[in-house]
């Protein structure tokens, strides 16, 4: 079951993903509606997300023309549909006036509340924050229903599996729900009746998987994460307050933004391609120029934005490990093409050098430890060695000898990418590097290994294994694989780092 629910993940994007999410709860929503579970008629509800979807749509185009920037309609509409789902369906022509700046404040906050084409806050949480403050309207945050919840609950759990973010959400909702259970203790209420009325009759379930993990508006590292999700989760509950003003759950993302905002890279990028090339059979690498040189760390990763005509349900957008390192001149990144391959892959393919792309929301900790004496043991399978072409590269330019051995699989020789930078890299600093082809059709004399890793290639590689850090990048299969086949061997959990892996596609 979980292999299939992580093969529907791999092969859906996390912005199509979340727009599924938000479409199924809104159909989910007019159902029950129409049964009587919740206080307004489907067709109140209808009318009130088709305006919203129609407001944002212009509000966006306009905004998109003026500032001569790309279009997500993608993001548009999932920015629509949150709105659609906090606030109450239009009653009357001042609900409508309600709706209408809510969905004009989102789409401004994404072109003028930006630096570099990256927005500081969640747009929906901050265009209800300020109709609030100014027109006083507020959200109802009506999602947060018992009838609805079973639907937000299955689908939240599984962005934040996609995500990765489960540290995000679980310092958010321990430290929400310590606090609400302290208040309701001094308030002389049953905690256990304070966060049973906070799990079924609140937004908290709602808003941890889908506004808090937005990935634009979080820091970009698990440490600041969770003191993002904690910082988040003590403003959440409502008798936080600063005189008169009390906390609301858009208010409490709005302050935990402006934190990740400060923890955060700043901006996007706009990159121009320099070259493409073939390192492995049907992996490419697609060098660019970047005008401003960004600050990274070996194994980070970007999110890349590449509007193209006919984009299929994978849409625009992919994260993409860095394969260059800091010391580099130019970004490079290795991409795999699958038959058949996306609409995204297929205009990347045809990006001609000179065309440009906009990258951005650098993050990951799947980087080098400071301890320059730390055994480590880099295992990587197919596509996913690029963050190890990285952390090599860095380490060949620092003339740094640390003792890393690089474990690599790959289904035919042909499929291995990087090997005269790693062969150099053995040559200089003593990389220790094993190759294992997992075909049958192994040609002969080859000098790598055979066949599938076990636990005894583990031990005879890596014999210093119980001593050493492991990095494991690639197809999920084998990243869960050698989780399990570490932790049987005795590697502690806080010794295995994974790469940040959502798709293939």
């Amino acid at each position: 079951m979980i292999k299939e629910i992580d093969r529907y993940l791999n092969n859906t994007t996390m912005y199509r993903l979340t727009l599924n999410y938000l479409v199924l709860i809104l159909l989910a929503a007019l159902f029950l509606s129409a049964l009587g579970f919740l206080p307004f008629s489907p067709l109140a509800l209808a009318f009130s997300a088709a305006f919203l979807v129609g407001a944002s749509f212009l509000a966006n185009s306009v905004f998109a023309r003026v500032f001569e920037a790309p279009k997500n309609l993608e993001s548009v509409y999932i920015t629509a549909l949150i709105l659609s789902l906090i606030i109450s369906p239009a009653k009357s022509g001042g609900d409508l006036v309600f709706l209408f700046w809510a969905a004009v404040l989102s789409m401004a906050s994404k072109y003028i509340l930006a630096k570099n084409r990256k927005h500081f806050f969640n747009p929906a949480a901050l265009s209800v924050a300020v109709t609030a403050l100014t027109i006083n309207h507020s959200a109802s945050w009506w999602v947060g229903s018992q009838a609805i919840l079973p639907f937000v609950l299955v689908g939240g759990l599984l962005i934040v599996r996609k995500l990765r973010r489960s540290l995000l959400v679980a310092a958010f909702l321990i430290t929400a729900a310590a606090f609400l259970a302290l208040l309701g203790l001094l308030r002389g209420s049953s905690p256990l009746d304070v966060l049973s009325r906070a799990l079924l009759d609140s937004p908290l379930v709602f808003f941890a998987c889908v506004m808090l993990t937005e990935p634009l508006t979080t820091p970009p590292t698990k440490n600041l994460q969770i003191l993002y999700g904690a910082l988040v989760g003590f403003l959440f509950p409502p008798p936080v307050h600063l005189g008169a003003l009390y906390s609301t759950p858009e208010l409490a993302l709005v302050a935990g933004n402006i934190f990740s905002y400060l923890a955060s890279p700043k901006g996007k990028l706009t990159l121009i391609l320099k070259d493409k090339v073939e390192v492995a059979k049907n992996v490419y690498d697609f060098v660019f120029y970047s005008p401003k040189q960004p600050a990274f760390s070996p194994g980070q990763y970007m999110e890349w934005t590449l509007p193209h005509p006919s984009i299929d349900a994978r849409g625009n957008r992919r994260y993409f490990t860095l394969a260059s390192s800091p010391t580099e001149k130019f970004l490079r990144i290795g991409v795999k093409f699958y038959s058949p391959p996306s609409s995204f892959k297929e205009a990347l393919m045809a990006l001609n050098p000179g065309a440009k792309v906009t990258a951005g929301s650098l993050a990951g900790d799947f980087t080098l430890p400071k301890d320059k004496t730390r055994k480590l043991v880099f295992i990587a399978g197919g596509i996913g060695v690029t963050p190890f072409r990285s952390m090599v590269r860095y380490l060949l330019d620092k003339r740094e000898k640390r003792p890393v051995t690089l474990i690599y699989s790959a289904s035919s020789a042909k499929d291995f990418a990087y090997t005269s930078l790693f062969d150099q890299a053995r040559e200089k600093i003593g990389l220790r590097v094993y190759y294992t082809i997992t075909d049958s059709n192994v040609p002969s004399g080859w000098p790598g290994g055979r066949g599938f890793l076990m636990a005894e290639d583990i031990k005879r590689k890596a014999p210093d294994f119980k001593e050493s850090l492991f990095y494991l990048s690639g197809p999920h299969a084998l990243v869960d694989s050698f989780n399990y086949i570490l932790k049987g061997l005795g590697v502690a959990s806080g010794n295995i780092k994974t790469d940040f892996f959502p798709g293939f596609v």
